[in-house]
């Protein structure tokens, strides 16, 4: 199963139409604040340290980049060939490896896998993003990517976020202007209820090591200067259960 033809080139016109500096599209926020942050709550779940590393829906490479510093070996994987120019753009010294990765076509992730072998997996905002008939085989996918000895974490919006992005988009005065092109090119982010993204992983063969909440940050502000932030769940899987650090 692939993603829909219309959903693939939105992501392509949107990219296509993005600005090559960092922090001009809306969910492009600095990695302190976002895969730092981030990397924190993952590293004590890795079973093994030195696997791969892959950036799923990485989008311009940001995020990528980030985790390239810290890993021995990175891979930023997006669907949207215009992306990953971005991503190669923005990454002269080539600290990650990117390629075009359809994360609902089963046999793409088992090729990456075989290249690969367990990686841990870094995955923000991508899944409610996604058409709900995408989003298992999707994590079907991340599932096949962590293999045995890796570990996933996903950061996804929850279910209190949607109000909050609709109400920002029927504003008098329009959608903020880095919000505007996601609804335009018609990537507006779905409803994925909080309960249903650890089904997903669950039905994929992973356990749920770890879960909390947090706010996914943004570029956008409001008009009064208060950074947009939108609330969010996030989760730690892998293939079989491990004991949770203490305090978690």
């Amino acid at each position: 199963m692939s993603v829909t033809h219309r959903y693939r080139e939105a992501w392509e016109g949107f990219w296509r139409e993005a600005p090559d500096e960092q922090g001009a599209v809306f969910w492009d926020a600095d990695p302190a604040l976002t895969a730092g942050v981030h990397l924190a709550l993952f590293e004590p779940y890795l079973s093994a340290h030195d696997l791969p590393v892959v950036d799923l829906g990485c989008g311009n490479g940001t995020q990528t980049r980030f985790l390239a510093d810290r890993f021995r070996h990175v891979v930023g994987a997006d669907l949207a060939d215009a992306a990953l120019e971005h991503a190669r753009l923005a990454d002269p010294a080539g600290q990650a490896t990117y390629r075009r990765l359809d994360a609902a076509e089963k046999t793409e992730a088992q090729t990456l896998h075989a290249e690969l072998g367990d990686a841990n997996v870094y995955v923000r905002g991508v899944l409610h993003q996604c058409e709900p008939d995408d989003r298992q085989p999707l994590v079907d996918a991340l599932a096949t990517l962590v293999g045995e000895r890796g570990r996933a974490f996903l950061v996804e919006l929850s279910e209190a976020a949607r109000p909050v992005l609709m109400g920002l988009a029927r504003s008098s005065d329009g959608p903020p202007p880095k919000l505007a092109p996601i609804f335009r090119h018609g990537i507006a982010p779905g409803a994925v209820s909080d309960d249903a993204v650890p089904d997903y992983l669950r039905a994929a063969g992973l356990t749920v090591l770890a879960s909390g909440e947090l706010p996914l940050v943004t570029t956008e502000f409001t008009p009064d200067g208060a950074r947009i932030e939108l609330p969010s769940k996030w989760l730690v899987a892998g293939r079989t259960g491990t004991a949770s650090p203490a305090g978690r």
